[in-house]
C-alpha cells in the first residue's frame, strides 16, 4: 500500500501508433474504468524509451507520442484523476535501469522468449531490445508499484522484475515492494485476418478513432469461421473472433442470441458484424467526440503530460534518493 492507503498500479503502453480495438478491449477500457472508480493510485506511462529498440524516425515517434496521449485521455484516462506522463520526461527511469543491470544475471535475459521471437532471423539486433526487460523492471520499481496489469505475453518480464526486487533487497536492504501481477481477464482479440495477435505491424487492426465508414469496411471484411462457407452453414462461435468481440462489447442478452443464431445458421456473418458495429458505435462515438476536442486544443494535452511528469518525478526522485543511499552511490 502507498501513503494514501490504496494499491499503486503501474501500466505502460508503447507509442506505436493509433490505439486499435485490440488495445481498447484488452486493456485501455479497463484502465478507464479504474480511473473512474478511484479505488487505486494509478500511474500510466507512455513508454517511448521502449519504442526505440528498433530503427525509427524521430519526427514520427514524436507524433505518435502526442497522438497516444490524446487517445488515452479521450478514452477516459483523466489526468486530474490519475498520473499520465511520457517515460523519457522522467530521466530516473533510465538511471534506475542502469543500476538494476548490475543485479540482473545475463542468463535471465537470454531466456526471455520475446527477445528470441523479435530477434529471430535478424542480423542487426540492438542491445536495447536485449535489455528491454531491465528497463521495464525499472519502470515498475521506480514508483514502488504493488500491482502491474499484464497480458500473458508480459508475465515473463514481470517475473524478472519480481526476481530483481528479491536480488536488490537481499543485497542492499528492503527498498522495493514485490509487484503482483494482475492478469487481464479480457478475451484475447485476434487480428482481422484471424492470424494471431492484433498488431499494427501486421496491418490487421482497426484504429479506434477511424471514421465510421472506414471502420465498418474493415470490420465487414474480418475473418470469421472458415468452415462457414454458406449462409446456411451452422457456425462455431467459440472459434470466431467476431463472437469474441461481441462478448466484450454487446449486452449479455445479445451475446446469448448471437451464440444461438450463429450455431443454428439463423444469422449470417455480415448481419452478425452489423450488430457488432452498433455495439462499437455506442461506446466509440462519445470517445471520438472527445478526441476531436483534444485535437483542437493540443496545449491542454501538453499541459496534462507536463503535470503528470511532475507528479511522477516527485515519486521517482525520492525512490532514487533511497536507491543511491542503499547502494553507496553519490556524493555527500
Amino acid at each position: 500500500m502507498t501513503t494514501t492507503g490504496k494499491p499503486r498500479v503501474f501500466s505502460g503502453i508503447q507509442p506505436s501508433g493509433e490505439l486499435h480495438i485490440g488495445n481498447w478491449l484488452g486493456a485501455v477500457r479497463t484502465w478507464a474504468t479504474q480511473v473512474a472508480e478511484q479505488n487505486e493510485e494509478l500511474i500510466f506511462c507512455i513508454v517511448d524509451a521502449h519504442a526505440i529498440t528498433t530503427e525509427y524516425d524521430p519526427a514520427e515517434l514524436r507524433a505518435r507520442i502526442d497522438g497516444m496521449a490524446r487517445d488515452l485521455i479521450a478514452c477516459g484516462l483523466d489526468p486530474a484523476k490519475c498520473t499520465l506522463f511520457v517515460q523519457s520526461d522522467v530521466r530516473e527511469h533510465t538511471e534506475l535501469a542502469g543500476y538494476l543491470a548490475n543485479v540482473t544475471p545475463l542468463g535471465d535475459l537470454h531466456r526471455m522468449t520475446q527477445f528470441k521471437e523479435k530477434s529471430a532471423g535478424k542480423e542487426h539486433v540492438l542491445v536495447g531490445l536485449f535489455t528491454y526487460p531491465v528497463l521495464m523492471a525499472a519502470d515498475i520499481l521506480l514508483y514502488k508499484a504493488t500491482v502491474v496489469p499484464v497480458g500473458d505475453d508480459q508475465l515473463q518480464h514481470l517475473e524478472l522484475a519480481r526476481e530483481t526486487v528479491r536480488r536488490f533487497n537481499y543485497r542492499f536492504g528492503e527498498i522495493f515492494p514485490e509487484p503482483q501481477p494482475r492478469v487481464s481477464q479480457a478475451s484475447r482479440i485476434l487480428g482481422l485476418d484471424g492470424q494471431g495477435k492484433m498488431s499494427k505491424s501486421k496491418g490487421n487492426t482497426i484504429a479506434l478513432f477511424e471514421e465510421h465508414e472506414a471502420f465498418w469496411n474493415k470490420l465487414r471484411g474480418a475473418f470469421t469461421d472458415p468452415q462457414r462457407m454458406r449462409r446456411s452453414d451452422p457456425g462455431r462461435p467459440e472459434i470466431c473472433n467476431i463472437y469474441t468481440m461481441h462478448k466484450a462489447l454487446s449486452s449479455p442478452e445479445q451475446v446469448t442470441l448471437t451464440h444461438e443464431e450463429c450455431t443454428t445458421a439463423k444469422r449470417g456473418c455480415v448481419d452478425c458484424k452489423k450488430i457488432l458495429m452498433e455495439s462499437f458505435d455506442r461506446e466509440l462515438v462519445p470517445l471520438r467526440l472527445k478526441r476531436a476536442e483534444l485535437d483542437a486544443q493540443p496545449e491542454l494535452v501538453k499541459q496534462a503530460l507536463g503535470d503528470g511528469a511532475e507528479k511522477a518525478r516527485r515519486i521517482a526522485t525520492e525512490t532514487m534518493r533511497e536507491v543511491r543511499a542503499a547502494m553507496g552511490l553519490g556524493g555527500k
